[in-house]
């Protein structure tokens, strides 16, 4: 899931575990039908700068769709501070849309609902098959040995975006590879009100998302292999601990930051008041305010020692929006005709280009569109060092549960409290005491 749409995770106040019955769409029956063929609801995430660029990057791609099969496409774009409690509201009272987008961090809490149509081999036969998608896309669309609840449509991985100027003008000539090297180039690039890191500190989800790759460049995870809350073990302390004292001991985050939730992270990168930021394919972004390529480079996000890559290498999630199809929709043709619409070659390099994203459909990689300096990077950590968040159905309740926690040990970095080991244990068990019952 993007990091600009990422607030949705302190909407995460619904309970998903008594919607196993539930259905979306308009249907009646708690199952498909095709009553109204001429007509889909479409809900969108807010992909771009904003809601109404995504108005003009999809419509004429949903007009191109009504011309082909006859079948309007009503547009709604959704905000990411409303999407998730929008489709929960959804499950629970079968009024929603025929087809949605979902932050594939999501897939696995959704897919537990029993809301969303199972992309058995039947329906993926329908769109061209399971293998055209990239594995690693796949790895976020569900849990394990069960049917995906959604298809891969943007696919996103984590980078380091750097200040070519201020790298210079700092005597650095190359971006770091560690979490040491980062620190180090950090003191020496946070001075004259100027600092080395943006974050957004108050986020949850963004939270959520550096944590989990800290935690797993400790060796740790935030679930057991039966997928049991694991909150406090040794690794996924010291990850924490390590990704707070960015801002509490190493001093190369703005204290502000811990108030940062909606993109400001990304916008003091691209007014030159930060000279690093760890953001989700923000090349589109940063160009929409006025910065150019030429100003940034782009390497993979450190990791504790040496390059990126398996195990304890690991250095980005899987990021991206997965297409889902509510069970229940009254157009199941069109739903199924509308997703391989949209993951086809031809629609997937349009919209991913569009989204400076990368696309999950292997056929369309290939396309010189996402063959930049910047795409490579992107490309190369999702097939070697980027992992999915856990899959498991309490996913979404983590992401609040313990991002709201990290927030709270950022407030308290930026009051000047100390942020000590005791203190984030103390966090974390709060945290845990919060999910569901085992």
């Amino acid at each position: 899931m993007r990091s600009i749409r990422a607030a949705a995770a302190g909407a995460v106040t619904l309970s998903l575990a008594l919607a196993a019955t539930a259905c979306g769409g308009g249907s009646a029956t708690g199952g498909g039908s095709n009553d109204s063929p001429q007509t889909l609801t479409y809900w969108a995430s807010n992909q771009g700068a904003s809601i109404e660029v995504d108005k003009k990057v999809l419509q004429p791609e949903l007009d191109k769709f009504e011309k082909q099969t006859g079948i309007k496409v009503k547009l709604e774009v959704v905000p990411w501070s409303d999407l998730l409690n929008r489709i929960l509201t959804a499950t629970t009272s079968g009024q929603g849309p025929d087809v949605l987008n979902i932050g594939n961090t999501w897939s696995a809490s959704l897919q537990a609902t029993g809301a969303l149509l199972p992309w058995d081999t039947g329906n993926f036969g329908k769109i061209g098959g399971r293998d055209r998608f990239v594995d690693s896309a796949l790895g976020s669309t569900g849990a394990e040995g069960e049917d995906p609840a959604a298809v891969p449509l943007y696919s996103m991985s984590y980078a380091l975006y750097y200040n070519k100027k201020m790298f210079a003008d700092a005597g650095i000539s190359k971006p770091p590879a560690t979490w040491d090297e980062l620190v180090a180039d950090g003191k020496k690039l946070s001075k004259d009100g100027k600092w080395a890191l943006g974050m957004e500190g108050s986020n949850p989800s963004e939270n959520i998302h550096h944590a989990f790759v800290f935690a797993k460049q400790h060796g740790a995870d935030f679930f057991t292999a039966d997928g049991k809350a694991d909150f406090t073990s040794d690794g996924t302390l010291a990850a924490v601990k390590q990704y707070v004292d960015l801002m509490a001991k190493d001093k190369v985050i703005a204290p502000g930051n811990a108030e940062y939730a909606q993109n400001q992270s990304v916008s003091d990168f691209a007014k030159g008041k930060t000279a690093m930021l760890l953001w989700q394919s923000a090349s589109a972004n940063l160009a929409s305010q006025g910065m150019s390529e030429d100003a940034y480079g782009i390497a993979p996000v450190p990791v504790q020692s040496g390059t990126p890559g398996t195990g304890k290498q690991v250095n980005s999630m899987v990021a991206g929006i997965n297409l889902a199809v509510f069970k229940n929709t009254d157009n199941t043709d069109g739903a199924t005709k509308f997703v391989k619409f949209m993951t086809s070659d031809a629609e997937q390099k349009i919209l991913n280009k569009a989204y400076s994203t990368i696309p999950p459909v292997k056929s369309a990689q290939s396309d010189a569109a996402f063959a930049t300096p910047a795409n490579a990077v992107l490309k190369d950590t999702l097939a070697k060092s980027a992992v999915a968040l856990p899959q498991v159905a309490d996913e979404s309740q983590f992401e609040t549960a313990v991002g709201t926690a990290i927030k709270g040990l950022f407030a308290d970095a930026a009051a000047g409290r100390p942020v000590t080991t005791a203190s984030v244990k103390a966090a974390l068990e709060k945290a845990q005491q919060q999910m569901p019952a085992a």
